[in-house]
């Protein structure tokens, strides 16, 4: 009786609680509102700069920069145009490289990103580092952090607000926060979210460099050469939180001509 009582409450959760991912419609777990998840954020991101070799004149460092305030005005115009600027509400964009031969880079809740000097190389040039920009605001603007720390906070706390689950169970709880915004990722360009939120974070970043004046073939071109980095050493795709590199390939050509229809080239 209690399991069903259980799940029937669950059940009421997943249907009251529920926000849209902008552009793509889906409909995703929110019982977290962003006024929570963003200081968490922001601490989390301070913390990690402050242990790492940040770049700040660097002409990689200022590309990244100008790669990512390009896509943030773009986002942001995007929004205005489709009645959704309050989604971005607290939202304190940055964009830092972090001198370190990782080949990764991620964007924590609010549009904290940070590059690692090991990407660039497959990156090769701005606008390979306006893929991997894309992609990475895309996962903070459809809110895929907050979905999953949602899903974790059901799973483990029964739906419990966020600041009573630190309350009660601190060390569980930011453990779960650090799990789900992948803190300590060493290897890959993009955060091992699910193979939706993944396919998802692809099609939004691809129209967000669109739309931002990077033209969108360099999305495939990236991951080609993610691939031959990679040397065919993942696991099968069943297996793997990402979409395969040539499954992605594929998605991302099939999305070019939307892509193409928000494609502006820069001045």
């Amino acid at each position: 009786m209690l399991k069903h009582i259980f799940a029937y409450a669950l059940a009421g959760l997943f249907i009251y609680a529920c926000a849209t991912v902008p552009m793509t419609g889906r409909r995703q777990l929110a019982i977290i509102p962003n006024s929570e998840i963003l200081p968490l954020s922001y601490t989390s991101y301070s913390q990690v700069l402050s242990e790492g070799k940040v770049l700040t004149n660097t002409p990689e460092a200022l590309m990244v920069k100008r790669v990512g305030e390009n896509i943030q005005k773009a986002v942001e115009q995007y929004m205005a145009d489709n009645n959704m600027s309050s989604h971005l509400n607290g939202y304190e964009w940055e964009f830092r490289l972090i001198d370190e031969d990782i080949v990764n880079a991620w964007c924590m809740p609010g549009g904290k990103v940070v590059f690692y000097t090991g990407i660039l190389p497959v990156c090769k040039d701005e606008d390979g580092v306006a893929v991997v920009m894309g992609h990475e605001v895309a996962h903070a603007v459809a809110n895929h952090g907050r979905e999953r720390m949602s899903q974790g906070l059901a799973q483990q706390f029964g739906g419990a607000a966020l600041s009573v689950a630190l309350a009660e169970k601190p060390e569980a709880t930011r453990q779960l926060f650090n799990t789900a915004f992948a803190l300590g990722s060493t290897y890959g360009a993009i955060l091992p979210f699910s193979r939706l939120h993944e396919s998802e974070a692809d099609r939004m970043g691809l129209i967000f460099m669109a739309m931002a004046g990077y033209h969108p073939s360099s999305a495939p071109e990236f991951w080609q050469r993610m691939s031959a980095l990679s040397g065919g050493a993942k696991p099968p795709e069943f297996v793997s939180t990402h979409p395969s590199d040539q499954r992605r390939i594929n998605d991302l050509n099939a999305a070019m001509p939307e892509a193409m229809k928000y494609y502006k080239p820069r001045n």
